[in-house]
């Protein structure tokens, strides 16, 4: 839905939007050093091999505040590749992320006295790890983390005179802290931010982490989430590692990236870093998401395509849409409702005019048949309604978030709302039985919660005016009706270190819920804010849960560290832009590194209306995001992918690439969620080594072997494309190869229909046949692609297939409900072998699935195959068995060099189980 900042950005707008507020605040510059920092005055070992130690600071000063007289530091290595270290207030309890919302270790308990411990000379000591060192310098404090196999130092938060930044400073609402950088390391995280140069962290741009309502559009600016984690890519003399950050604080924070440093300014909580050891970018995602919790398993059917509009004004105009895909043969598996179907903005109804109980019913009776989906929105805002029994049992339960005493009062689109309290175990409990009555209501098959950063058209202390309505029914609903007056009197509300909120250093309470507010026991929202959005992701997806017993499919806007353990994202309010389009690629990438693998944005782009041309090359690239969905404004035109003939045909191609590759999605869905592998990531998470990839943001991967090269500029009917070394096939046209030496650029053909979708060699590609919805393509027969190297006397391939019941809420092996299946292949001076290894065989078997045609790409040789092998028996009646071979054209070799000639070889009319091994080779004439 429209955010409620989304449309300040016109000119006009801006200037009002200015005067609104008082013009931009600004903090008074204080020197670029605060202070001189701790030092370390005692230090002792654990029982459990931890180190604890006091801290003193070494001069009081009142910038921003005054300085926390004695910390206590706690560093463990927490498993072979993962070192914390925790710094806080060793006298009084600070405010931390939940240990109940995001679970891990508790740090030691804090000591009434300080300095008993063990007195310790002024010198450097050392505290080893498997893969980590950590190192500390007692006076001026500070910290070193350095990798054990080659000794580089992945961080650092000394300070030298010459350096631009200074010691470590720890106030009650400014924390400060900073690393150097080698010059040539490649960083990437730090969001929700669209980043206008690409994945790669850019020196100087402005990265605050505070979750808000600012429309996805801005640059630069914090977006709906707080991820306060990176990545850091270094290659030294060709051997590349990568190392993980997490700096685990919910409170608000400016990071200032220099190049060669990298400084913290938060205005709350502590220090509570994690330090991931890769060495492989999988392994950094594979760590983090073992601490933060693994990604959701998906329903099979959430990666089909999805259509949604906000201004479907009646239930006719859903089904006329459903009816238009069909007929337009595109692929469609979810519809979807904005708050169109709602009462009145209402959360939780229906309106009964135009989207009649009955009807909506015999509606989703009908698609239910046919294995569509429907999933609906709900925003966190209860309208402060006497009638409304939603209102009324919160009340009753006491589950809104207060300002003295009261619940407080905002503003979204049903006008006067309270805020749910999710940190409140009523306020669970009552959530989950509103989505079992709704559910009672209208068998919704998931939920969209949106405008949970959270956001509030008005900003302040406000009243529900008297003698006027609110809203008022007419002009934009996001225009604040209540009557309101700022709060400044708290240094919550007013706190003296200002960070760059909204890309504008607005006020942190600005259009949000006043930070003087509190939550359940006392929890300020000053320090619970960037939390609101993962806190309501998990009450949601407890109460689908237990509705019954089935996975459930959250979509959620605003996100946090951990966020990916139950909800799916998409960007936000877009705008149909070719900007937009390039945009949404490091972003979706970004949230693949955060941990949430389900991610995409809004395909043609949310407002205003799009180009037929970029709405071609959008859903050529939305067919292949984790996540794909159309979505639009209820001020645009319409924009399904049937209304231009052009756009269909885009569509019926691409997306009907994405649905012969579900069963390679989902397994990629399986991963993600024992592993944390981002489904989409950027090329160096397989070619680490190869540096012209680490800032390359206008290509993807799906899983280790599949790239995306889309069309991302108008007019533009090629595309120059980064091959890394290796062989890569076309998906389309198999026939057509690039085999890249060192790695190279090579331009594709693309015309407006055409997406270049390429497969790398050493991979076994499960596929099906696809269909017009998951359901139906599920049960189609499987073909393998197996890519060798190109004309390679010698090659391997693997590949892996997972397969369950999707509606189960686990995703695992050994429930009797799955299957798991390895694919080998060899190729030997000619000789061919396929074979397959099964786990779990009884599922895909009592399904009746069976591999129909094996497709084999780079084999050098004649046409000719001989001696036919199955399962170790000669094949003697091939009159089933159709061999076929194809010569291969390699793209990017000249007509003048020395052309190798391979082959595309396909063996059909086969009928292996999926579900039992099976094993097959025959030999290539040479």
């Amino acid at each position: 839905m429209l955010s409620s900042f989304s449309t300040r950005f016109p000119s006009l707008c801006f200037l009002v939007f200015l005067i609104c507020v008082g013009g931009v605040l600004s903090s008074s510059d204080p020197p670029s050093k605060i202070g001189k920092g701790y030092r370390l005055i005692s230090v002792e070992e654990t029982s459990d091999g931890a180190i604890v130690g006091n801290l003193q600071v070494k001069q009081q000063n009142q910038i921003y505040g005054p300085d926390i007289s004695y910390l206590q530091i706690f560093v463990k290595h927490e498993t072979e590749d993962r070192l914390r270290v925790h710094i806080t207030d060793a006298e009084k309890q600070r405010w931390e992320v939940p240990y109940n919302l995001l679970p891990r270790e508790q740090p030691p308990k804090l000591k009434q006295t300080i300095g008993r411990s063990r007195k310790i000379p002024i010198s450097v000591s050392e505290f080893s790890g498997n893969e980590l060192i950590f190192s500390y310098t007692a006076d001026p404090f500070s910290f070193a983390v350095k990798r054990k196999s080659n000794g580089q130092t992945l961080f650092n938060s000394s300070s030298d005179q010459s350096d631009q930044f200074g010691q470590m400073v720890f106030k009650d609402q400014y924390l400060e802290i900073s690393t150097k950088l080698p010059k040539d390391a490649s960083l990437y995280g730090l969001g929700e931010i669209t980043q206008p140069h690409g994945i790669k962290l850019y020196p100087n741009d402005p990265y605050t982490l505070y979750t808000t309502d600012v429309s996805a559009i801005n640059l630069n600016t914090d977006l709906y989430g707080s991820h306060p984690v990176y990545m850091d890519l270094r290659n030294v003399d060709g051997d590349a590692n990568a190392h993980g950050v997490l700096l685990l604080n919910s409170n608000g924070m400016d990071v200032f990236y220099k190049g060669t440093s990298l400084t913290y300014k938060v205005i709350g909580g502590v220090f509570d870093f994690y330090f991931f050891a890769g060495p492989t970018p999988l392994a950094v995602v594979d760590q983090y998401t073992a601490l933060v919790g693994r990604p959701a398993p998906m329903p099979y059917w959430s990666l089909g395509f999805h259509q949604c509009r906000w201004g479907y004004h009646n239930l006719s105009v859903v089904e006329d849409v459903v009816d238009n895909y069909k007929k337009a043969k595109i692929p469609l598996d979810v519809i979807w409702n904005d708050d169109d179907h709602m009462d009145g903005h209402k959360d939780f109804t229906l309106n009964p005019h135009n989207y009649p109980r009955p009807k909506l019913l015999a509606f989703l009776e009908k698609i239910h048949n046919i294995g569509m989906k429907y999933i609906v929105i709900i925003d966190p805002g209860i309208g402060v309604n006497s009638t409304y029994g939603v209102y009324q049992r919160g009340m009753a339960n006491d589950v809104f978030i207060k300002y003295e005493g009261e619940p407080y009062l905002a503003q979204v689109w049903p006008g006067a709302v309270h805020f749910p309290d999710f940190l409140n175990p009523k306020t669970v409990s009552w959530w989950g039985d509103e989505i079992r009555r709704f559910h009672e209501l209208v068998p919704v098959d998931g939920l969209w919660i949106d405008m949970n950063e959270a956001s509030n058209f008005c900003s302040g202390l406000c009243k529900i005016p008297k003698g006027k309505q609110c809203p008022t029914g007419t002009g934009p609903g996001w225009i604040c009706c209540l009557d309101c007056k700022n709060i400044t009197k708290t240094r919550w509300d007013d706190p003296p270190y200002k960070i760059n909120a909204s890309g504008l250093q607005v006020p942190i309470g600005f259009k949000t819920i006043a930070t003087s507010a509190y939550h359940y026991n006392g929890v300020l929202e000053y320090n619970a804010h960037s939390l609101y959005g993962f806190s309501q992701s998990i009450a949601t997806h407890k109460g689908l849960q237990d509705l019954e017993g089935k996975r459930p499919f959250i979509l959620s806007r605003s996100t946090f560290v951990g966020s990916g353990k139950y909800a799916a994202h998409w960007t936000g309010d877009n705008k149909g832009t070719w900007e937009d389009l390039k945009y949404s690629i490091s972003t979706v990438l970004n949230f693949g590194i955060f941990g949430v693998p389900m991610v995409g944005s809004d395909i043609c782009g949310f407002y205003p209306a799009p180009t037929e041309e970029l709405c071609n090359r959008w859903i050529e690239v939305g067919a292949f995001y984790p996540f794909s969905r159309d979505h639009a404004n209820y001020y645009s035109p319409r924009q399904e992918l049937y209304q231009w003939e052009s756009v269909a045909e885009s569509a019926r191609n691409a997306l009907g690439m994405r649905y012969k590759l579900l069963p390679y999605l989902y397994t990629l869905n399986y991963e993600a969620h024992i592993s944390g592998a981002p489904i989409a990531r950027p090329l160096f998470f397989s070619f680490p080594n190869y540096t012209e990839c680490y800032d390359l943001s206008t290509q993807f991967l799906l899983g280790s072997s599949v790239m995306v090269s889309p069309v991302l500029e108008k007019g533009k009917t090629e595309v120059k494309a980064l091959f890394p070394p290796g062989s890569w096939y076309s998906l389309f046209d198999m026939t057509q190869s690039i085999v890249s030496k060192g790695g190279q650029y090579v331009t594709l053909d693309a015309p407006l229909h055409v997406v270049n979708v390429h497969l790398y060699q050493n991979t076994i590609l499960p596929m099906q046949q696809g269909g017009l919805i998951s359901k139906e393509a599920r049960m189609t027969p499987f073909s393998l692609i197996v890519a060798f190297p190109a004309g390679a006397d010698g090659g391997q391939a693997k590949g892996k297939l997972f397969l369950d019941d999707d509606e189960l809420p686990e995703m695992k092996l050994g429930n009797g409900y799955s299957t798991y299946v390895d694919f080998y292949a060899t190729v030997n001076q000619g000789a061919v072998k396929v074979w397959s290894d099964v786990q779990e065989s009884k599922f895909a078997l009592n399904k009746g699935w069976y591999i129909e045609k094996i497709s084999v790409l780079g084999i050098s040789g004649s046409a000719q195959a001989s001696t036919l092998e199955v399962d170790g028996n000669p094949v003697n009646d091939v009159s089933k068995i159709e061999f076929s071979s194809s010569e291969q054209n390699h793209l990017n070799v000249l007509e003048s060099e020395n052309k190798q000639k391979t082959l595309m070889v396909e063996v059909k009319g086969l009928k292996f189980p999926v579900g039992k091994n099976f094993a097959m080779s025959w030999k290539m004439g040479i």
